[in-house]
């Protein structure tokens, strides 16, 4: 196994985990993940860091999918530990293993940065959506300051294999709304205590619009 691969599957899983974790981090998600209702899938659910926020007696079903095995592993353990029934699968964003209509809420946080094909998976997490049904996203990018854009295009051909494949400059709130949601933003800006081109983040609700 090369110095990569063996990166990939066993440092960053554990970085994902420690770097995910943080309490600004989970400052944010105790906002966006407790909205989650009905029948829900998370894009990116491995590390199981989600799983303390989600009001169980508000959901019906709970699945969710990533490529990571470590993660999964991570993500099994905490659904196992708040003691939910949990479908999680080996799976990636740009092929969602479950059928059109079948969710009333998606969750993506800190994922969209990682995906292969972002406008693709946006189209698959529309497509599971129930008409109506909601993309509850926490994600960071491309900050709005050209100085930091600036370091944040410097800096992504030397972070993303460090991090997971993970794209500093990728825009999050445009690339829901251009994905056919009709989007309710409810926060954004720096995290405190992070360099900024590691720090922009936005977060929201997207609304499936049309059928």
């Amino acid at each position: 196994m090369g110095l990569q691969k063996w990166w990939d599957a066993h440092g960053v899983p554990r970085l994902i985990k420690l770097a995910c974790g943080t309490p600004q981090i989970m400052k944010l998600r105790s906002k966006v993940v407790p909205l989650a209702r009905g029948d829900v899938f998370e894009l990116g659910c491995g590390g199981g860091i989600n799983h303390p926020f989600y009001d169980a007696t508000a959901i019906t079903r709970y699945a969710g999918i990533d490529p990571g095995g470590k993660l999964l592993e991570y993500a099994r353990s905490a659904a196992e530990k708040k003691g939910w029934k949990a479908d999680i699968r080996d799976g990636v964003g740009e092929s969602i293993p479950f059928d059109d209509n079948s969710f009333d809420t998606v969750v993506c946080t800190y994922t969209m940065c990682s995906v292969q094909d972002q406008s693709q998976v946006v189209k698959e997490m529309r497509r599971i959506l129930k008409p109506g049904g909601r993309l509850l996203f926490l994600e960071h990018g491309r900050a709005p300051d050209s100085p930091v854009a600036k370091w944040q295009d410097r800096i992504e051909p030397l972070w993303k294999p460090v991090a997971g494949g993970c794209h500093l400059t990728r825009p999050i709130t445009s690339a829901v709304r251009g994905g056919g949601f009709e989007v309710e933003p409810m926060g954004e800006g720096y995290a405190p205590g992070t360099p900024k081109p590691v720090g922009w983040m936005e977060w929201g609700v997207g609304t499936k619009t049309g059928n």
